[in-house]
């Protein structure tokens, strides 16, 4: 059974009266966290792609970008999108359902935040409702305020990113230091260690932005210490 089989049956029982809380306690048990997680950047993504009023065919097509979908599969993976993207209404409740399942600021939680945020922007504008609706997200994630600005001026553009923010580490710190995070946080966002964390096989490629970040910052902190 496939993992987008597997969601549309989840789905299905919510639209027949089962609760919200039942269905994601199913989805409690690590053979079935990708599931979970998988309903939630849909869910979640749907809902923010109708947060700023309309749903675009580019933010369907951020989803094609971010999944990866045998063709078999195309029809229940619409069927999840299209239940969700019905309105705004109820995007709280699936973040809390999430956040309930990981750690505060969990990585998996994380990696969610940065499939929100390639939605967000696929139209290269950030509206106000947008930035309204992933900062309450953020927020229910139990993420730290830097960890959410870091993501922000990643992907929104209009402030750039701290590399010290991006790698975590504090400023003052020694190169040796930067480079042992910079090390750290590259291992982290190999497409196995996403897999491990329970991020579907479909949803690695989210690796390539941040890997693509983590090296922009560290060349830049390396090269000021090397002026």
């Amino acid at each position: 059974m496939s993992i987008w089989t597997r969601i549309s049956d989840a789905l299905k029982a919510l639209r027949t009266g089962e609760p919200l809380s039942a269905v994601f306690e199913r989805l409690r048990t690590p053979h079935e966290r990708t599931v979970a997680f998988t309903i939630a950047v849909i869910a979640l993504g749907a809902k923010l792609a109708k947060a700023d009023g309309q749903v675009t065919r580019g933010e369907v097509a951020a989803f094609r970008r971010i999944f990866t979908i045998a063709p078999e599969d195309e029809a229940n993976a619409a069927r999840v999108f299209n239940l969700a993207r019905q309105d705004v209404a109820g995007y709280e409740h699936y973040a809390a359902r999430i956040a309930r399942m990981f750690p505060p600021g969990d990585p998996v939680l994380v990696d969610l935040m940065e499939g929100l945020f390639e939605i967000a922007m696929v139209d290269g504008s950030f509206h106000p409702q947008e930035d309204a609706f992933l900062s309450e997200v953020a927020e229910i994630f139990g993420l730290a305020p830097r960890q959410f600005r870091c993501l922000r001026a990643r992907y929104v553009g209009d402030v750039r990113p701290d590399p010290y923010d991006v790698l975590d580490i504090a400023p003052d710190a020694s190169l040796e230091a930067v480079r042992r995070a910079y090390r750290d946080a590259v291992r982290e966002t190999h497409p196995d260690r996403l897999a491990a964390r329970g991020v579907p096989p479909e949803a690695v490629r989210l690796a390539e932005h941040r890997l693509r970040d983590l090296n922009r910052a560290w060349e830049e902190i390396r090269a000021g210490h090397a002026a």
